[in-house]
């Protein structure tokens, strides 16, 4: 008799989707940072890369904690290079970019596994899923289209205008302070773009803050509202009702069959007389 191999780990598909969405903008990150860029844009890439490998690093404890057999996961998945992937520069290298862009190449190993993993059957379940609980997916996805625009923004902004010489956007806490504000339609005015392009990516920013506004309150409306009780009500089976119903209607025939004894037996009787 042969023994059953034991279960491989699952993750949530809300997790998968936010490591692939990770995986690809650390993979973006990387080859910017080879580019010739400014040394404020470089040190705001290289934050951005320090904390994905961060995050990396907790995926990576946390599949080697939920494995059967740790040994698979790190060997025979190639978790060894998920590892190697996640290990952070922390400033200890002046050029992060380009001394630890071949271990960023790691990484490629991460997306290919989570690339395999929603294909075929199992992108028909994400689609399937993703359509029957769209307002729990609706209010992961925002956040995550958050993240994204906040750190492709910024790096953008800082790189713009730091090749002018009237910017008042200096360095990389600037350019976040600038694109939160900006996205949350706030817009204090305390630092603004003067360049053409830092305009362009401040309309960018605008388009998407009021979009992403519109979703959260929608979402918060939703949930103030109680609108997943409702939902609920309308899912309930209506099964257990079934019996209750078929016995009123039994008791209506009844009563009309009565009654129409009855009153035959007083036409009756009138006729007599």
């Amino acid at each position: 008799m042969t023994q059953e191999a034991p279960s491989p780990r699952k993750h949530s598909n809300s997790y998968n989707i936010f490591i692939l969405v990770l995986t690809l903008l650390s993979l973006a990150v990387m080859v910017v940072l080879l580019l010739p860029l400014s040394d404020e844009t470089i040190k705001l890439l290289s934050v951005y890369d320090n904390l994905i490998c961060i995050i990396f690093l907790i995926d990576f404890f946390f599949n080697l904690k939920i494995s059967p057999k740790k040994s698979d996961y790190f060997i025979k998945e190639r978790g060894w290079l998920d590892l190697l992937g996640s290990i952070p520069s922390l400033g200890l290298l002046t050029n992060a970019g380009k001394y630890m862009g071949l271990l960023r190449l790691a990484r490629l190993s991460r997306l290919a596994r989570i690339a395999r993993l929603m294909r075929g059957e199992n992108r028909k379940t994400l689609v399937k899923d993703i359509l029957e609980n769209r307002s729990r997916y609706a209010t992961f996805l925002t956040i995550l289209l958050t993240l994204i625009v906040l750190t492709v923004s910024s790096v953008l902004v800082l790189q713009f205008e730091s090749i002018s010489p009237d910017a008042n956007i200096h360095s990389g806490g600037d350019a976040l302070w600038y694109s939160i504000v900006t996205i949350t339609t706030v817009g204090y005015g305390d630092f603004y773009p003067v360049t053409t392009a830092g305009r362009i990516t401040a309309m960018f920013i605008m388009f998407m803050g009021v979009g992403i506004i519109g979703a959260l309150a929608s979402i918060l409306a939703s949930l103030l509202v109680g609108g997943s009780s409702s939902a609920e009500e309308q899912e309930a089976p209506a099964t257990p009702l079934a019996p209750i119903v078929e016995q009123d209607i039994m008791a209506i025939k009844n009563e009309l069959a009565e009654m129409r004894q009855l009153l035959e037996g007083i036409s009756k009787k009138g006729d007599k007389a």
